[in-house]
């Protein structure tokens, strides 16, 4: 090869690798852009009382250089304007699931594959996936796909038979999370995945039991229960915290008898509004707040009877939602103040699960139903590695000892 055609091939790649970076960015701006416009449009109807949109697009952040398997790769991120609030007078904060704010470099393969299988993608296609992405995909062949899904689905085995013998959990934390990915033993029926975690004595969370199950059913979780039960997990939580809905309440009063229940406020509010009219709804929901933010139970009690003798005679269903869980969703008062946020609602999984399952919304591939639990065991273990630990983790000890608390304050010997 002469030195000019050597310089004119040199020349050549450079132009085809901007060329990739460019279509990758412009890739990456435009997938960007369209989640911003589904969270805008998932809260166009949250608004203040002028009337103004509390969630509005605001400009663009500074730009960020992301370091991909084909060079440096700038990216400019919306701003999100979130004007919300939570309970504790806290704004809400839009977070991108696709370029997380910490985020400076691309993730490895082996953390980008179970994403891609979660969002559809076939085995066959992922390396021109992840050459859209900015790696390079060239190597990575159906074949090895199919060899890593194997490595993940066999440590999901692994992890789901280790024993759990000297382990000791304060709080629990249950729910089902659905997945819209059709299985080819039953394409008709959507992936229910059974979750359970738990609070240490130090405060720190972990992910206890991944299990599928037939539409949160008794059966299932009595079988996921009876489980860890068996792997040596001999005493259950202080209290656990779920949906009313499932069928773990009464697995739970089998399996581990002593163990509270706590309804999630997040899921009860829901249930309840959705059985008034909209027009109602705001009014209502701040009413609801005001029961489950009470400073006290005898607070709390009071504003439950408001928002009854309120709404009994108009919305009667909605009462009898509310009013048919009013102990299970007091039951935090008898514990730390400090650990109210933590056990009100099921936020410890959906926050994690949010991420997983905004991926899988779409989801038009099949596939099976231990591949499905091995990617999302995979991707919440890669999520626990971020689990901050709870508020007020020095008081766990007291809650295992059966000191008691009332209106979340230590009482008095």
């Amino acid at each position: 090869m002469s030195s000019s055609t050597f310089a004119l091939h040199m020349a050549t790649d450079k132009t085809l690798d901007q060329i990739a970076r460019e279509g990758a960015r412009r890739m990456l701006a435009q997938t960007l852009e369209q989640e911003v416009q589904a969270y805008l449009q998932e809260h166009a109807e949250e608004r203040d009382e002028q009337g103004h949109r509390l969630v509005v697009r605001n400009g663009h952040k500074p730009p960020r250089t992301i370091l991909t398997g084909s060079g440096p790769l700038e990216v400019r991120q919306p701003r999100v304007d979130d004007r919300r609030t939570d309970e504790q007078g806290n704004r809400f904060q839009f977070t991108s699931q696709i370029l997380p704010p910490y985020l400076r470099k691309t993730k490895n393969v082996e953390e980008l594959v179970p994403w891609l299988y979660l969002r559809g993608i076939s085995s066959s296609a992922f390396g021109d996936a992840l050459d859209a992405l900015g790696f390079d995909g060239s190597g990575l062949s159906a074949s090895s796909v199919g060899r890593m899904k194997q490595l993940w689905q066999s440590q999901w085995e692994d992890w789901s038979r280790r024993s759990l013998a000297g382990k000791r959990y304060v709080y629990f934390w249950a729910d089902g999370i659905y997945f819209n990915i059709r299985l080819e033993e039953a394409p008709n029926n959507r992936v229910c995945v059974l979750v359970l975690m738990g609070a240490t004595a130090d405060g720190t969370k972990e992910l206890i039991a991944v299990q599928d199950g037939y539409r949160e059913s008794k059966e299932s979780w009595e079988y996921l229960l009876r489980d860890v039960k068996r792997r040596g997990l001999e005493q259950g939580a202080k209290i656990a915290t779920g949906d009313g809905a499932l069928g773990f309440w009464q697995a739970l009063a089998e399996v581990y008898p002593q163990t509270r229940a706590q309804r999630c406020w997040v899921h009860k509010t829901a249930n309840v509004l959705d059985k008034m009219p909209r027009s109602i709804q705001p009014a209502a929901k701040h009413l609801l707040h005001e029961i489950y933010l009470s400073a006290t139970r005898t607070d709390a009690f009071a504003a439950f009877d408001r928002f009854v003798s309120t709404y009994q005679a108009k919305y009667p269903k909605a009462v009898d939602c509310l009013v048919k869980d009013k102990d299970a969703l007091m039951a935090f008062y008898d514990f730390p103040a400090e650990h109210w946020q933590h056990l009100r609602t099921t936020n410890p999984i959906e926050s994690t699960f949010a991420g997983i399952r905004l991926r899988t919304d779409k989801t038009k591939g099949c596939g099976t139903r231990s591949a499905c639990l091995s990617m999302v065991f995979k991707l919440a273990e890669l999520a626990e590695k971020s689990w901050r630990k709870l508020n007020g983790s020095n008081l766990l000890a007291d809650v295992l000892d059966g000191v008691p608390f009332v209106d979340g304050i230590r009482k008095a010997a």
